[in-house]
C-alpha cells in the first residue's frame, strides 16, 4: 500500500491517459535508463539534482516522480519539489513496479527530440478533420503534454519541419503516416509501445471514421459526424484542436470504462438505464 506522499501503480495508471494526469518526472540514473531506455508513457527525462530548475514552469500543476525503484533518489527529488511549493509525490516501486505490472512503456529512441522550452513540436497538414486531431490527442496525453503542432499548407509540411525543427506527421512519405491500411494513430501506438484494450478499441473508431469503413466499428460514423462538425465550428486549427481534444477524452474513457454500458428511456416497461447512463 502507498504511504504518504506516495502514489501505486495502479492509481498512476488509471490517471495516465486523462486530463487529470500529474506531470511525470524520471529521475533515474544513466546506468539504469541505458538497461531499459524506456519512459512511463507522458514521463519526461530530468537530473534529479536539478529538479529545482524546474519548479517555476510545475507551478500549480501536480507532480509524480520516480527513479528505478522509487527510493532515495525519487524520495529526495520530491522532498525538493514539496520544499518549494510543488505537489509532488513518488510513484511506489519506482521504474521497476510499473514495468513488472507489463503497463504500456515508450522507447526513447522513437521520441523527437525536445526544443528549448522542453517540449516536442510537430507539423502535419492544416485543417484537420480525425486523424491530424487523433494523434495530437495521443501525442498530449501520453507522450508530452506541452507538445506544440504546427498546421501548415500541405506543400509546406517537409520544408517547415526541416526549417523549424518540427516532426512531420499523417503526411505521406514520412515515418508517422498511414501504413497500409491502418492509419497514423494506428501507427503511433504501435511505434511508442502505448498497445491497450483502451487504445486499440479506439484506433479501430478512429480508422472506421478516416478511412470511411464505419463497418469497422459502429462508433466510427459518429466520430465522423463530430470531426466534420468541429471543422465547420472552427476557422482556427489549434482552436479546434482544443475543442477536439475533450472530444477524444470522451471517446477514450468510453474505451476504457464504459463499453458495456447502455442508456433507454426509463419510462419504458421493462426497460433498464446501462452502467454508463
Amino acid at each position: 500500500m502507498a504511504s504518504y506522499n506516495e502514489i501505486s501503480t495502479p492509481t498512476l495508471a488509471r490517471l495516465i491517459g486523462t486530463p487529470d494526469c500529474p506531470v511525470l518526472l524520471d529521475v533515474r540514473l544513466d546506468d539504469d535508463v541505458d538497461d531499459d531506455p524506456r519512459l512511463i508513457p507522458g514521463a519526461v527525462r530530468h537530473p534529479f539534482a536539478d529538479v529545482v530548475d524546474l519548479v517555476p514552469a510545475l507551478a500549480g500543476r501536480s507532480v509524480v516522480v520516480y527513479c528505478q525503484k522509487g527510493l532515495k533518489i525519487s524520495q529526495g527529488a520530491a522532498a525538493l519539489l514539496r520544499a518549494a511549493g510543488i505537489r509532488a509525490e513518488v510513484l511506489e516501486g519506482g521504474h521497476v513496479a510499473w514495468r513488472d505490472a507489463g503497463l504500456p512503456m515508450v522507447p526513447l529512441e522513437k521520441l523527437p527530440p525536445r526544443d528549448p522550452q522542453g517540449r516536442t513540436r510537430w507539423v502535419t497538414r492544416h485543417r484537420p478533420k480525425i486523424d491530424r486531431i487523433a494523434c495530437p490527442w495521443l501525442i498530449r496525453r501520453f507522450i508530452d503534454p506541452d507538445a506544440q503542432f504546427l498546421f501548415v499548407a500541405p506543400s509546406q509540411v517537409t520544408n517547415v519541419a526541416e526549417r523549424f525543427s518540427a516532426t512531420p506527421f499523417d503526411i505521406t512519405d514520412t515515418f508517422w503516416s498511414h501504413r497500409g491500411g491502418a492509419c497514423t494513430f494506428d501507427t503511433m501506438i504501435a511505434e511508442l509501445g502505448l498497445s491497450s484494450p483502451a487504445l486499440e478499441r479506439l484506433a479501430t473508431i478512429v480508422r472506421g471514421a478516416d478511412t470511411n469503413a464505419h463497418d469497422l466499428a459502429p462508433e466510427a460514423a459518429g466520430l465522423l459526424a463530430a470531426s466534420l462538425g468541429l471543422s465547420r465550428m472552427f476557422r482556427d486549427d489549434l482552436e479546434q484542436l482544443e475543442a477536439g481534444m475533450t472530444l477524444y477524452d470522451a471517446f477514450f474513457r468510453w474505451a476504457r470504462d464504459a463499453v458495456d454500458g447502455g442508456h433507454d428511456w426509463p419510462g419504458t416497461p421493462g426497460s433498464r438505464i446501462g452502467k454508463g447512463a
